[in-house]
């Protein structure tokens, strides 16, 4: 491939303006209607389900959740695309990408609830787990995928990471071994401008995120992450590109984390007020909005239908993570490993003996 066609565009794509008009584009084609009204449905899921679990962490139900306010686009449009023997990996922000690729809302829940590492079977839906360690799922990710084409399946993997992932040391791994490989992988940056408290300006000198691309000798490209239309053309081009045997790429979206990094975060240490109203107007949701009534394709009825669904899934949600769960204890030993070693044997044994012992206590029996 020629060294031009591996550099982005000076300027992310974008195909809806924040005022919500169409911009023509000679390289990528809007998305059709239908393509976008289900964009459309996700994006109104995916803030209503933003919403409910920071609901949830205030009541104590959640142990921390990283919101994706403002960046459903980029959630919504990676899971879509995605064929039935597609895999997603995820970050641990993606939970509305998780929910969008088929995963039931309260068992994407379960690892920041803090019970399990996953609430659910990553083979059902080809999720895998949510990583919480920067850039790991990336190699995770190559490793799969080039499994999967030296076993001749047709399979691309969704690779999602943010801006401070790529300053991992396994990012330039992933990225270095899926281009060597040419192994089916889209990396997908979503550009959100902080890594918890570091901006960008002092995470990179490039260019841009993904000028990083042509250092591995894969295409690169920017898009308008929150633009769903823009976000939607571009990585069907790269998903196409994989699935052809064209070998990775790396799509940065540039979008904004419109809340704080999780709950425990204080954002108001390093960024002002009046740059995170300035992103208000750019709302992924209301541009799209904007678009579809346009066209008269979105009507007050057709919102009425689509708010009341998310409002269900949204108390659904709350209703799960409001119900205590009680724990099996021998769980911490049945899944180490597929034969249980005697070690483990005996280490269930000893805490089974301490169970025993203060169930005895509590009912008035002897120590």
């Amino acid at each position: 491939m020629d060294d031009d066609a591996l550099l982005p565009r000076h300027t992310p794509v974008q195909l809806i303006d924040p005022a919500g008009q169409a911009i023509a584009d000679d390289q990528y084609p809007l998305p059709d209607v239908d393509l976008l009204l289900r964009a459309y449905r996700g994006l109104v899921e995916g803030r209503r389900i933003n919403e409910q679990c920071t609901a949830l962490v205030r009541q104590g139900r959640l142990a921390v959740y990283p919101s994706s306010h403002g960046q459903e686009a980029c959630q919504v449009a990676a899971a879509m695309l995605l064929g039935d023997h597609d895999w997603l990996f995820p970050t641990y922000r993606d939970a509305v990408a998780v929910i969008a690729r088929g995963v039931e809302p309260a068992q994407a829940m379960v690892l920041l609830k803090g019970d399990w590492h996953s609430g659910y079977d990553p083979r059902h839906r080809r999720v895998a787990p949510q990583a919480t360690p920067l850039a790991t799922q990336l190699l995770h990710a190559v490793g799969f995928a080039h499994a999967a084409k030296m076993r001749g399946e047709d399979t691309v993997v969704m690779a999602l990471c943010g801006d401070g992932a790529t300053s991992e040391g396994d990012f330039h791994e992933a990225l270095n071994f899926a281009a060597v490989f040419r192994v089916p992988v889209v990396f997908f940056v979503q550009n959100n401008e902080f890594a918890i408290s570091v901006p960008l300006s002092r995470q990179s000198a490039a260019p841009s995120l993904a000028h990083k691309a042509i250092g591995y000798g894969m295409p690169g490209q920017r898009v308008d992450g929150n633009d769903a239309a823009g976000i939607l053309a571009v990585l069907r081009e790269a998903i196409e590109r994989a699935r052809s045997g064209g070998g990775p790429s790396l799509v940065e979206a540039h979008t904004y984390r419109m809340q704080a990094h999780t709950n425990a975060d204080d954002d108001t240490r390093y960024r002002e007020r009046a740059e995170v109203q300035a992103w208000v107007a750019r709302d992924p949701l209301l541009r799209l909005q904007t678009f579809l009534r346009g066209l008269g394709v979105l009507d007050d009825e057709t919102e009425s239908a689509l708010a009341a669904g998310a409002a269900e899934i949204a108390a659904d949600l709350r209703l799960a993570l409001n119900t205590d769960v009680e724990h099996d204890p021998e769980d911490l030993f049945r899944f180490v490993r597929a034969n249980r070693s005697a070690q483990l044997d005996e280490q269930w044994a000893m805490l089974r003996g301490e169970i025993e012992r203060e169930q005895m206590s509590n009912a008035g029996g002897v120590r």
